[in-house]
Parts: C-alpha cells; sequence; structure tokens
C-alpha cells in the first residue's frame, strides 16, 4: 500500500519514495537503477487507480455497450500513471534522479514510449466516444495532479497532502469508467470518484499512522498517535450518514465503508502492539479495497 516499505524491528519504516537507491554497482544494479527511473514504484497507488476503474465499469456496465473504449480508457489511464515516474526523475523531484547520460536516455525514451501510448489510446477513446465531458474531466484531473506535484516541492512536511490530493486525480477513474460504461457524467459518476477517493484517503492516512506508530509499545501511545486518524474516521463517518441522510448514495454505500472504518478504529483501541509487518499490512490493505470495490459494486447495483 502507499507509503510503506520497510522490515523488522530496526529497520526505519519510511515510504518508499524517501530512500535512496542502494549504492552498489554493476549490470544488476543499474537495470534496478532504470526501472526505479522509468517505472511506478508506490505499489499501492496501483491499486488506488485500478479499482476505482473496474468500479465504475462495472457499475455502469450493460447500458451503453462500451467495451472496446473502456480498454482503450484503461490502457491510456496506464500509461499517464506510468509517465509520471519518469517526468519526475528526468526533472529532479524524485529522490531516483537520472545520474548518467545512459539513464537519461532510458528516461527519455519511456518518456516517449508512454507518451505515444497514451495519446494513441486516449485518441481513439475520444473518437469512439466524441465526448466533451471526457476532455473536460480530463483537464480537472490534470490541474489536480499538477497541485499535487506543487505540494510535493514544497517539503516532506506536504507529503501527506500530496498523497491525498493525488489520490483524488487516481481515483477520477471511476467517474471516468462510468461515463464511458453510461454515456454520461452524472451524479452518479461524481458519487462514484468521491466514495473511491474517500475510501482511499482513509487508507492512506492509516498506512501513515501505522508507520508512524511502528515503535508505539502501549494502547496509550498508540491512541494519541492515532487520535487525529480517529478524528478524521469520524468526519468520514458523519459525512456518509449524511450523504445517506440527503439521499445521494443508499444504505449500501454507506455500509461498504464499514469494513475499513471497523479496521482503523479496532488497531487504535486495540492492546495489542506487535511489530509492524509491511508485506501483512500491504496484503491486509489490498484486501480492504477489494472488499470495497465488490461492495461499492454491489451497493449501486442493488440500488
Amino acid at each position: 500500500m502507499p507509503g510503506t516499505t520497510g522490515e523488522g524491528p530496526n529497520r526505519s519504516c519510511t515510504p518508499p519514495e524517501t530512500q535512496a537507491a542502494p549504492a552498489a554497482s554493476g549490470p544488476q544494479t543499474a537495470r534496478t537503477r532504470i526501472r526505479l527511473l522509468t517505472f511506478p514504484r508506490e505499489h499501492g497507488a496501483w491499486g488506488i487507480l485500478l479499482v476505482p476503474l473496474i468500479v465504475g465499469a462495472v457499475a455502469g456496465a450493460g447500458s451503453h455497450g462500451a467495451a472496446l473504449p473502456l480498454v482503450f480508457l484503461t490502457v491510456g489511464a496506464l500509461a499517464l500513471f506510468c509517465l509520471r515516474t519518469p517526468i519526475e526523475s528526468l526533472a529532479g523531484s524524485s529522490v531516483t534522479r537520472v545520474q548518467a547520460d545512459s539513464e537519461r536516455r532510458a528516461v527519455i525514451a519511456a518518456i516517449v514510449a508512454y507518451s505515444t501510448v497514451a495519446e494513441i489510446a486516449l485518441a481513439i477513446l475520444l473518437w469512439l466516444e466524441r465526448s466533451w465531458t471526457l476532455i473536460i474531466l480530463g483537464a480537472i484531473v490534470g490541474g489536480i495532479l499538477l497541485a499535487q506535484a506543487l505540494l510535493k516541492k514544497l517539503g516532506r512536511a506536504f507529503r501527506f497532502p500530496a498523497q491525498v490530493i493525488g489520490s483524488l486525480g487516481l481515483t477520477s477513474t471511476a467517474a471516468a469508467a462510468y461515463c464511458v460504461a453510461t454515456g454520461n457524467l452524472n451524479s452518479t459518476a461524481l458519487i462514484l470518484w468521491v466514495s473511491n477517493w474517500l475510501f482511499a484517503a482513509n487508507q492512506i492516512h492509516f498506512v501513515q499512522l501505522r508507520i508512524h506508530a511502528a515503535r508505539a509499545t502501549t494502547r496509550e501511545e498508540k491512541f494519541g498517535r492515532g487520535l487525529p486518524f480517529l478524528i478524521g474516521e469520524g468526519l468520514l463517518v458523519l459525512f456518509v450518514i449524511a450523504a445517506w441522510r440527503l439521499g445521494f448514495v443508499s444504505i449500501f454505500t454507506t455500509l461498504a465503508f464499514a469494513p475499513v472504518l471497523a479496521r482503523g478504529l479496532m488497531w487504535v483501541i486495540s492492546s495489542r502492539t506487535a511489530p509492524l509487518e509491511v508485506h501483512r499490512l500491504g496484503r491486509s490493505e489490498l484486501a480492504h479495497a477489494i472488499a470495497f470495490g465488490v461492495l461499492m459494486i454491489l451497493s449501486f447495483r442493488l440500488a
């Protein structure tokens, strides 16, 4: 999940983007550096991108016959997602930065390849759909990702807000997929977008909490570190209930948030203080993301 790495009690549990590449040499290290420079490292971000896309596509399926456009939407979204990594590496805004001419050539080649795939896929998508709403949505998402880039340049203190803002851009795939599947960018598409973003923001906040509270040894320490997270969960509960009472979402949609909300609450108030196991945390958060996606699809189908 986003921002988790390190293992064992003596390892620093810092996000992947804050750790420098190993200072070794040789062909294997060169290949590793090229991969870090040209391919996204944030494993959790893949889920934040793809789960909403699947939710939006399935929630709107069957009403527009848009299987082929959805394929091109997926390809274009993945290409644009991958494009960010080599651009940041070349611009020097990533921790892993270009250091040699061979790396620069590889990064430029990756930028050209990703850009070409994205342009072709999205051009075909727009030709098939002939929808100005997708262009408007793309412009909005571009502004969101620009805001994220600006926040990241302000330093580590803005890393968490940048991740949350970035997840707003990634989860826009829910609205885009629903729009392609149904032919409409309506209130349902926006509800899918906001719902997936709130879920992603909760996951990012929880992972950051687990990292920064990795050395908490008592319930009191966990509660002290987790109080801002609990406040965030409380606000999320109020927001979801208000959306239900106002008729924006069904009761089934509110229940889709129950497992992830319970997960965070139980960790904070639990007396169990086992060491942070990063891989186990990643698997658990992935399972929660899949469960949320399934519950969201069922909620919209039942509604």
